[in-house]
């Protein structure tokens, strides 16, 4: 049998205690996720992230992302520089696979996300 998932108002969902960020270039910048959902082979989760004011490097050169801003905005560049993005609530964000950049959060942000792991 195939479970249906649903999920309720995600812009107040409790998301547990915030921890540093680890790849932050901000001294005291931190975030807090909550895995929804994954797929039985782990190759996709769903869930919701939030993080504070702040800039950080991001990979994805193993999975590609779909972000949907609930709240927050940022400013999101590939390493190569040329195609920054200012992002806010109702944007959608992708993060082809190989991207590699930074994000620059400048007023806490959260987002659900959708992450697709090469198998």
């Amino acid at each position: 049998m195939i479970d249906l998932k649903s999920f309720g108002d995600l812009s107040e969902l409790d998301l547990g205690g915030f921890a540093p960020k680890p790849t932050s270039f901000t001294d005291g910048q931190v975030e807090a996720a909550k895995e929804l959902w994954a797929s039985t082979d782990g190759l996709i989760r769903i869930g919701v992230w939030e993080c504070t004011p702040g800039r950080f490097s991001a990979d994805r050169t193993k999975s590609s992302e779909i972000c949907h801003v609930l709240r927050g905005s940022a400013t999101v560049e590939g390493k190569q520089g040329g195609d920054a993005r200012r992002i806010g609530p109702g944007d959608l964000l992708v993060l082809p696979l190989g991207w590699e950049g930074e994000w620059t959060i400048h007023e806490q942000l959260r987002k659900t996300y959708v992450i697709a792991r090469q198998g």
